[in-house]
Order: structure tokens, then C-alpha cells, then sequence
């Protein structure tokens, strides 16, 4: 029995990549798309990742649930390690951690309607005795996540793009899990679909008491579904802090970055917007700079950043700013 506040705690995770060459396919490197991040979300609580694209988000969303083995770290689900699991004791923990993919699109078999898709977990995992209660509770689940109960007897390729990702949803809710990855869950939607998953995600965590880790590359819908924000450039965790504290005083010149160049759509605002522009591409995984990895893009990168890993350096309780000069710039 877990009686921490926390549902999930993801401790110096690392998940590396193997790089082969060569006909005998050696291994002469490693991608280290994830490389030992430390978090905590608490029950019923939603912890937004966010960064560019390729900084290990998606990674370190599938490595949480095992999808990825881990190369090391731990992951902690209600007092547990998820990777000390047996591949039973695994199977059985499938029904308490759950994700919606991206692509609300790929992620369906085509061949299947509503009511096998949704209803061949129940099934699995012996949660119906007959197609009759699975029928029932496919059913359920989809009314609940917008659809209608004639749409079960339906095929993916005949809905529209939120409707198939409200399949995707019901896909993740069916098994009644605690924790679900919402990894991109609403970026290959219109922003007006996007609101209306938005407000389902948080209906449904609101009746059902569900904990997120929402991944996103989009500042506006961390900000509109989060509690708590970790923000990852490189395969590391720069910073950490409460939604508030990242939108209204962010720490680290990353966060500072990406905030500036999110768009805003008040024109009055608009011409007297700060903006700080990046030079340089993202260093490779396969070869992360020494010392801090935002140092060859930082504008106020110093010596010592070239050389030593910063520490987390607490600011006040749950919030950390992993840069050397956090003190002097900020």
C-alpha cells in the first residue's frame, strides 16, 4: 500500500540507444536520447514535460512504462519498481498504467471497430466474462469520452481526427488505470479539437482521480492542463517547478527561450515582445557537450558551464534550475 502523496516517483532514469556499424553490426557509440532525469507526480496531479523535438520526451514517457527497457534508474509506481517486475506481474500492472499515443490514427488497427479495439484489453485481461459485459462496457467508456453507442460498430478510418483520438482515450480508460502518458495527445489536432481533449482529459481525471505525465512540445497546452512543469533539452531535466513558477518566473535560459518564442496572439503584445534567438543547431545525443549541454546556445555561457555538470540548485521547494550562474543572471 502506497500512503505517499506521490503515485509515481522516476528516479536517475537513463535509457541509452546502441549505435552499430560494420558487418558485424558493433556496437561504437550510444544515443543517450534519456540521461538520468529525477521526478515525482503526485495522485490525481498532472506533470507536464516539455521541450523541442528530439530532447527525449517521447522516450522517456515509454521507458517509464517499460515500453523501452531502461538502460538504468528506477521507476516507482504506488511503492513499487516497475522494472523488478516479472513479465506476469508486468501484464497485471498494464491495467494501472496506460498511454495515448500521438497519432490517433496509426495507433488503431484499421481492421477492427470501436468494440474490439477498446474491448480487447477487457478481454485480455479478464476483466469481462462475456462479450455481452464487454459490450456493456465498451460502450460505457465511449459515451463517456464523446462518442455514441452506434459509432462502437464502426471503423477508424471512418471517423474524423478527434474522434479517433477520443477512441484512443477510451482505449487508455477502459481498464480503469491510475496513471496515464499522454504523449503529444493533441498535436496532430486543430487547436479547436484540442480544446475539447483538453477538457476531457481533465474531466475524466476529475471522475476518475487519474495522475498525467502529458508530453507536448507546446507551451499553451502545458500551461492550459498542468500542475506541475519539468522542461528537458538534451535528455536532461534543466528545470523543474509549479506551473506558476515556470510561466511567470522561470529560472534557467532554456525556459526562458522557449517561453519567448511561443506565439501570442494579442497583437498589442506582440511588438514589444522580448525574443531571444538561438544559434546553432541541437548538439547530437550521440555526443552531448561536456559540462552544461545548453552551453553552445547560451548567451550567457561561461567557462565553469563548459566544464563541470551543474547541480539542481533548489529555489524553493519543488523548483530546481539546473545552471551554474542561476544565482547571478537571474
Amino acid at each position: 500500500m502506497n500512503n505517499s502523496e506521490y503515485l509515481l516517483e522516476v528516479r536517475n532514469l537513463k535509457k541509452h540507444f546502441p549505435i552499430k556499424k560494420g558487418a558485424l553490426r558493433r556496437v561504437v557509440g550510444h544515443v543517450k536520447a534519456v540521461d538520468d532525469i529525477s521526478f515525482k507526480i503526485k495522485k490525481g496531479k498532472t506533470l507536464g514535460l516539455v521541450g523541442e523535438s528530439g530532447c527525449g520526451k517521447t522516450t522517456a514517457g515509454r521507458t517509464i512504462l517499460k515500453l523501452h527497457d531502461p538502460t538504468s534508474g528506477e521507476t516507482i509506481f504506488n511503492g513499487e519498481n516497475v522494472y523488478e517486475k516479472s513479465r506476469g506481474e508486468l501484464k497485471n500492472l498494464r491495467t494501472k498504467m496506460q498511454i495515448i499515443f500521438q497519432d490517433p490514427y496509426s495507433s488503431l488497427n484499421p481492421r477492427l471497430p470501436v468494440f474490439e479495439l477498446v474491448g480487447e484489453a477487457l478481454r485480455e485481461h479478464k476483466i469481462v466474462r462475456n462479450n455481452r459485459e464487454m459490450q456493456e462496457k465498451v460502450i460505457e467508456i465511449i459515451t463517456k469520452c464523446g462518442l455514441t453507442k452506434e459509432q462502437a460498430t464502426r471503423y477508424p478510418h471512418q471517423f474524423s481526427g478527434g474522434q479517433r483520438q477520443r477512441i484512443g482515450i477510451s482505449r487508455a480508460l477502459a481498464l480503469n488505470p491510475e496513471f496515464v502518458v499522454c504523449d503529444e495527445a493533441v498535436s496532430a489536432l486543430d487547436v479547436s479539437i484540442q480544446s475539447q481533449i483538453i477538457n476531457l482529459l481533465k474531466d475524466m481525471q476529475d471522475e476518475m482521480g487519474l495522475s498525467y505525465l502529458f508530453i507536448s512540445h507546446d507551451l499553451t497546452v502545458i500551461k492550459l492542463i498542468s500542475d506541475d512543469v519539468g522542461v528537458m533539452y538534451l535528455g536532461q531535466l534543466v528545470e523543474m517547478g509549479s506551473k506558476q513558477q515556470i510561466f511567470t518566473n522561470p529560472r534557467h535560459p532554456y525556459t526562458r527561450v522557449l517561453l519567448e518564442a511561443a506565439p501570442h496572439y494579442d497583437p498589442r503584445n506582440r511588438a514589444n515582445r522580448k525574443r531571444t534567438l538561438l544559434e546553432g543547431d541541437i548538439p547530437s545525443p550521440a555526443n552531448p557537450p561536456s559540462g552544461c549541454r545548453f552551453h553552445t546556445r547560451c548567451i550567457h555561457a561561461k567557462d565553469i558551464c563548459k566544464e563541470a555538470v551543474p547541480e539542481n540548485k533548489e529555489i524553493d521547494t519543488g523548483h530546481f534550475a539546473m545552471c551554474h550562474k542561476v544565482n547571478d543572471l537571474f
